[in-house]
């Protein structure tokens, strides 16, 4: 057997590729359920090419840090099979969740489907090693296994549980670790041996080209990385308006009666309407929105602006850049220092809303506290 070490910058530098991947790649399905089918599919394409496209790279990363006292390729044909493999398991796992009803069986379906995947493609992209031979041992290909599903399960269950911002961050973090423990996992039951002949399935790709293939992957999903996490995170409260003062709702349009507003959604592949006063809070999702009414979370078309505009004055008020309130379902609020929070305890699909330090002050005399 061959001696071999890790060239430790590497081995951090495919870790941080793996988070980057997992917080992109979970981060562009939120709120993909509720999108209409043709973005919904686009969604999980984006997804399924970043999280099985993290899995590859996290993988060749930490494979350029290998260091072994002779030299070796890879084989084309294999690699690349290895990468599909990766963006296929991990797209098979995103249809389970975001395409039919979503239950804890399907949310561990599709953590199997993902821990089955990883160590796959990890034993693929190694079996294209060229100049030398892997050995593997039962003990660590089983290891290997039972962690790689162990925490893809956790991951979807903490992400899936609640797509809100902290189980993404707490999901990407299971993704991560998940991919970098089976590689290094793997690796530990892995012997190599030297080969004379070269029997690849394909060309050969010496490892300056696959170096500058990386490369690349890993560019792409650096620029996805800083992409959503721009919109990710919620913008600060403004400096400038003072606690008790906000910016004057829109008057792009004049409010319509209260009995006259119907607000539209999709669903079932057409536009349907609900009343507006059956709507207990609406969120922006992007140029769109969600509504919330009792256990439904429905998806509009119209911008939180118009919204604003077109909804009854005396019974709805902007509490955040992201959030309106319909004060009839309220059923708390509380104050936090400088911010508050909503209460719908008669909501199943959503039980708060937060409340910007610009909008407290207006939005407390609104409810009369």
């Amino acid at each position: 057997m061959l001696d071999y070490t890790h060239d430790a910058t590497l081995v951090i530098a495919s870790f941080a590729v793996a988070l980057m991947a997992g917080f992109t790649g979970l981060s562009l399905t939120r709120g993909a359920s509720e999108l209409p089918l043709g973005q919904r599919k686009l969604a999980v394409v984006m997804a399924a090419i970043s999280l099985g496209g993290g899995i590859w790279s996290m993988h060749f990363v930490a494979m350029l840090g290998l260091q072994l006292p002779i030299p070796f390729y890879y084989d084309a044909l294999t690699t690349l099979m290895s990468a599909l493999l990766a963006v296929l398991m991990t797209g098979v796992a995103l249809l389970v969740v975001h395409f039919g009803t979503r239950t804890r069986a399907r949310i561990v379906l599709a953590g199997v489907v993902v821990g089955i995947g990883i160590p796959a493609m990890h034993y693929i992209g190694m079996s294209g090693m060229q100049l030398c031979r892997p050995v593997y041992s039962v003990a660590g290909v089983g290891a290997a296994l039972v962690i790689s599903v162990m925490l893809s399960i956790l991951a979807f269950l903490v992400t899936y549980s609640r797509r809100e911002r902290q189980n993404i961050i707490m999901g990407t973090l299971g993704f991560g670790l998940a991919v970098f423990a089976v590689h290094f996992i793997a690796m530990a039951g892995t012997g190599f041996v030297a080969q004379g002949g070269v029997s690849g399935a394909g060309p050969i790709i010496s490892n300056s080209a696959l170096a500058f293939g990386v490369t690349v992957a890993v560019f792409l999903i650096s620029g996805a990385f800083l992409l959503t996490g721009v919109t990710f995170l919620p913008a600060p409260a403004s400096a400038a308006p003072a606690p008790d003062t906000a910016p004057p709702r829109p008057a792009a349009m004049d409010p319509l009666p209260r009995d006259a507003v119907k607000v539209p959604y999709e669903k079932d592949g057409r536009t349907q309407f609900i009343d507006a006063q059956d709507i207990a809070a609406i969120r922006a999702e992007g140029h769109y929105t969600l509504l919330y009414a009792q256990d439904q979370k429905l998806f509009c078309p119209w911008p939180i602006t118009m919204a604003e505009a077109r909804l009854p004055v005396e019974d709805f008020i902007r509490t955040h850049r992201s959030y309106l309130v319909n004060r009839r379902h309220v059923t708390g609020f509380e104050r936090k220092k400088d911010t508050g929070v909503c209460y719908f305890d008669k909501m199943t699909a959503l039980d708060k809303v937060p409340v910007s330090r610009a909008r407290l002050g207006q939005l407390r005399e609104f409810l009369g506290v």
